[in-house]
């Protein structure tokens, strides 16, 4: 229950008489008093419509910035995680390098009209949320783990660097390594033997063109 809400102007008096035409019964004639009953005056009423309305401009170019930067973005439909859930999810993207939102799909549009993550309008539907990262695999490991563990929580599809992707793009996209294990893949070649370098370069061409065609935008 939240204490009401009055315009300064009015005396205590003038609140309890207010609210008693509405409540129908007594109201002690004090500061304070509790129910379920908020009065505001207009003026009251048009600043949290201009607050409100600039929160939302500022969470809307915030997250407009973000997604620009990310090459990997992907759309989840989740009915029902809990609070717990959703921080525990929220940890594991930012540990990854990713980050998790959830918006309502009016503000996610705005954020993304003219970008080249637009073409994901179409998966915002229902109760989405989003995750992604500036490595093209991190959000995905991630995403498809929480989601296999999780029947309320489940990825639609999303964008690669423009290009839209299905549930089951992402699933392979998890699969591959990330930037970080990339990057130490490729020291730990550095400083092994000619002979097992050369065994790497031999490797089919089939899996060395998925790990190119993924980080081609991103090496």
């Amino acid at each position: 229950m939240k204490a009401p809400t009055i315009d300064g102007k009015v005396g205590i008096r003038e609140q309890s008489s207010l609210l008693n035409d509405f409540r129908g019964r007594d109201l002690p004639a004090k500061a304070g008093v509790l129910c379920n009953l908020t009065f505001e005056s207009p003026k009251v009423k048009r600043w949290r419509r201009i607050v409100d309305r600039s929160e939302k401009e500022q969470l809307v170019s915030s997250l407009r910035q973000e997604l620009a930067e990310s090459s990997l973005v992907i759309v989840a439909l989740q009915t029902g995680l809990t609070v717990a859930q959703t921080l525990d999810l929220r940890r594991q993207m930012r540990e990854a390098g990713a980050k998790f939102k959830v918006a309502k799909n009016t503000l996610v549009r705005l954020a993304i009209s003219g970008t080249h993550n637009e073409n994901i309008h179409t998966l915002l539907n229902g109760p989405t949320t989003l995750a992604y990262s500036k490595d093209p695999v991190a959000a995905a490991k991630i995403t498809m783990k929480f989601a296999n563990s999780n029947d309320k929580f489940k990825v639609i599809g999303g964008s690669l660097n423009g290009k839209i992707l299905n549930a089951k793009d992402i699933e392979i996209l998890s699969k591959l390594p990330s930037l970080d294990e990339l990057r130490a893949k490729i020291l730990g070649i550095i400083s092994t033997p000619a002979t097992r370098v050369a065994g790497v370069l031999q490797a089919p061409a089939g899996q060395l063109a998925r790990v190119f065609s993924a980080y081609g935008k991103k090496a």
